[in-house]
């Protein structure tokens, strides 16, 4: 029997981080509320409080690369974001390519409110979930 593992996802941004928790068994994000951030660096009171919550076997941060493949400073940001998640929860990191998942989580969010004014937490939400679920989708 396999385990299940518990995932903590993030969608890295300098003014807030969309967040997702998910499992293994049933291969679906769920959003959580987003966490403000300073530049890039977020409060790590409250990503402990998610760490001690949701007990995650394994952190997803959305990597978000230029469109054609290549790396640019946000990746940097994000990588630093997943070495320091590794360095204080010694969990593994995963990070994932979240191109255009905002454009989808806005597409999403959207059609769900039938409306074209939605809110940017919703769509953070949205987009760390659909990251996760990527990741998922990646490993069969």
């Amino acid at each position: 029997m396999t385990q299940t593992l518990q995932f903590l996802c993030f969608d890295f941004g300098l003014k807030r981080f969309g967040v997702a928790t998910g499992n293994s068994f049933l291969k679906k994000g769920q959003e959580l509320d987003p966490i403000n951030a300073k530049d890039g660096i977020p409060d790590w009171t409250i990503i402990e409080k998610l760490y001690q919550d949701w007990k995650p076997s394994e952190f997803i941060v959305g990597l978000p690369l230029n469109m054609d493949g290549s790396e640019n400073d946000m990746c940097l940001r994000a990588n630093k974001f997943g070495k320091r998640l590794k360095g204080r929860y010694n969990r593994p990191v995963h990070m994932m390519d979240e191109r255009l998942s905002s454009f989808e989580a806005k597409t999403q969010v959207r059609e769900r409110q039938g409306r074209t004014n939605f809110g940017t937490h919703s769509v953070d939400g949205a987009a760390a979930c659909l990251i996760l679920e990527s990741w998922f989708a990646t490993q069969g």
